[in-house]
């Protein structure tokens, strides 16, 4: 931990004289093998895959959750699902009704402290562009009202399963498309595209953060109008559907890496590329998009929650390195703290990996996750060094795997591991706290 200590002192020191530009990027139920720098055979990524070339591709990154909203939640405020204000898409005891239908949006608070809040201490203009999910119109949870200086897209992630909607939110307004209203003209990916290129070239020459959370490759699959490449294969509509919206986001997110390169800004902006949660669907024999991990979407199992993370900051992050050390979505808000070289909230369930982007190894040492679900009863998981463990409610077996022996959590180990079992019980009994939107006592042995 000393090490650990000098490493991100060291770096900070370096950032503050010119604290790097932020982009993050996060797809939407894109699977832990959907890129070819996975594993990924039939779906072309060139861009994705040349990112991981130049910076660094980490195989153990999980994501805050196994869907959406709360996925979302983790992320902006550095909590796990057992401490951030949103746990689940919807709640049966709190919320507002969304402008999707479906009632129980639950907002960030006022108190919630994002990633943006964060990067505005350091001076850092803020944007944003594509699915929040963390607030309807009018509460404490719009972006503007998080920190977020400039943001375009869908409020509610009910909305943004369709790739061609009526209209969109540019701040507090909206903004009418419609010419989607009776045919699918107007494809949302491509002007949140072009919003974040508007933005870079904007902002150049202060510090930036830009968070561009895309929509594809969400399940409700709808074609790209155009550029497309895979319609004379011999796949099914929702196949193709797939391919082509993987194969667009890789598209953009070179577009972005181009821009970087073009005003000479790819030296002075970190890039981080994850996903929300794991595949939506597992495409068995076709795109085995949740590699050789077990689940999907909705599962606490490893293709539920674990996500690609590639880093590129050329000059800083080495190119074409792997690192095997877990981390998650948590660890974002104070990652990017120690590079703007400013204090992170306390009471984090994140810590700064800089250490991870920049050496080799796990210079943070044992580490333990927590994830909770809420959509199919109270179901938990958490995860210490090597040991993952899954309780599908209150009162059930605990199920126990050995994830560097048994990635795809084949073996239940519970039987003929006890003492490491009752760790992970414990563990799991302590790690979260009642919330009255997602009320559930943890259940006992």
């Amino acid at each position: 931990m000393i090490r650990h200590s000098i490493i991100a002192l060291t770096l900070a020191a370096a950032v503050h004289a010119t604290p790097p530009n932020i982009i993050l990027i996060m797809a939407d139920d894109l699977g832990y093998g959907d890129l070819g720098c996975y594993g990924q055979k039939a779906i072309e990524t060139p861009r994705l895959d040349r990112m991981a070339a130049e910076g660094r591709k980490f195989t153990q990154f999980y994501a805050g959750s196994t869907v959406c909203a709360p996925s979302r939640s983790v992320l902006m405020t550095g909590l796990h699902t057992g401490h951030t204000t949103v746990r689940g898409n919807a709640s049966k005891h709190a919320g507002v009704k969304g402008l999707g239908g479906a009632t129980g949006r639950v907002p960030l608070n006022d108190e919630d402290v994002t990633i943006a809040e964060v990067l505005k201490q350091a001076g850092y203009v803020t944007g944003m562009t594509g699915k929040w999910g963390l607030g309807e119109p009018g509460t404490s949870g719009e972006p503007n009202a998080q920190g977020f200086d400039e943001w375009f897209g869908f409020l509610n992630q009910r909305r943004a399963h369709n790739h061609y909607p009526d209209y969109l939110w540019k701040n507090r307004e909206r903004v009418p498309m419609p010419e989607n209203e009776k045919a699918e003209k107007n494809y949302s990916h491509d002007r949140f595209t072009d919003f974040a290129l508007d933005f870079v070239r904007r902002h150049r020459d202060q510090p930036f953060f830009l968070y561009l959370p895309y929509c594809v490759p969400h399940d409700h699959y709808q074609l790209p109008p155009d550029d497309l490449r895979y319609m004379d294969r011999d796949w099914t509509k929702d196949e193709k559907s797939h391919a082509e919206m993987v194969t667009r986001l890789d598209r953009d997110v070179g577009r972005l890496l181009d821009l970087l390169d073009e005003l000479k800004l790819s030296e002075r902006t970190v890039v981080f590329f994850c996903s929300d949660n794991g595949a939506a669907r597992r495409w068995e024999g076709r795109f085995d998009s949740s590699g050789e991990l077990r689940g999907r979407k909705r599962d606490l199992t490893e293709g539920g929650l674990r996500s690609p993370m590639i880093v590129r900051w050329p000059g800083t992050v080495p190119a074409a390195t792997v690192s095997t050390a877990p981390w998650w979505a948590a660890d974002i808000l104070p990652t990017c703290a120690t590079l703007a070289d400013v204090d992170s909230p306390a009471g984090l369930d994140g810590a700064s990996v800089v250490p991870l982007l920049t050496c080799g190894g796990n210079a943070l040492g044992e580490r333990s996750f927590y994830w909770e679900f809420h959509e199919r009863g109270f179901q938990q998981a958490a995860r210490i060094g090597d040991w993952k463990a899954i309780v599908h409610g209150p009162g059930k077996p605990l199920e126990l795997y050995h994830l560097a022996e048994d990635p795809g959590e084949t073996k239940n180990l519970a039987a003929t591991h006890p003492a490491e079992g009752g760790r992970l019980r414990d563990f799991i009994e302590g790690a979260r706290t009642e919330s009255k939107a997602w009320p559930q006592k943890p259940g006992s042995r």
